[in-house]
């Protein structure tokens, strides 16, 4: 068996959930909302990364993070 550890840690996502509305939040949901902002995070990533390599920079700048969202 295989533990992944979470980038994102689950405190401040639980916070997210309580601001959101919610009075409880379990840790089944925290954790399930930590995994879906970790994939949803890296696809951006990679989609700013090729973003910034096309204009021919290192660099990752608030510009590609920007435009791989839209």
């Amino acid at each position: 068996m295989v533990i992944e550890m979470a980038e994102l840690p689950i405190a401040p996502i639980t916070r997210l959930v309580r601001n959101a509305g919610a009075d409880r939040v379990s840790e089944d949901a925290s954790q399930a909302l930590v995994k879906e902002l970790e994939r949803y995070g890296e696809k951006v990533a990679r989609k700013a990364v090729s973003l910034a390599k096309h204009a021919g920079r290192k660099t990752v700048k608030e510009e590609d993070i920007r435009e791989a969202i839209e």
